[in-house]
């Protein structure tokens, strides 16, 4: 178990973070997957929109929502 996790992950040459979730390979980010993966841990996937946390060592996808970059970020632009 890697990082003490349930889920099955791994990470590509390009550094992108992998997991399998229901028999499907599904990308968790590359930056925004948080090492180490602790429990509570919460996540929102920039290219893809995906929303993940993990809950009981294993990591699980709460949704999809456009990512709309970080509010801090907006603010600072103005």
């Amino acid at each position: 178990m890697a990082f003490n996790l349930k889920t099955r992950i791994w990470q590509t040459g390009s550094l992108d973070w992998w997991a399998m979730l229901d028999n499907e390979d599904v990308y968790l980010g590359t930056r925004e997957f948080p090492l180490p993966p602790e429990e509570g841990d919460e996540w929102h996937v920039k290219k893809t929109g995906d929303l993940f946390k993990v809950i009981d060592g294993e990591i699980c996808r709460l949704g999809n929502k456009p990512y709309l970059g970080e509010e801090w970020l907006k603010d600072s632009l103005k």
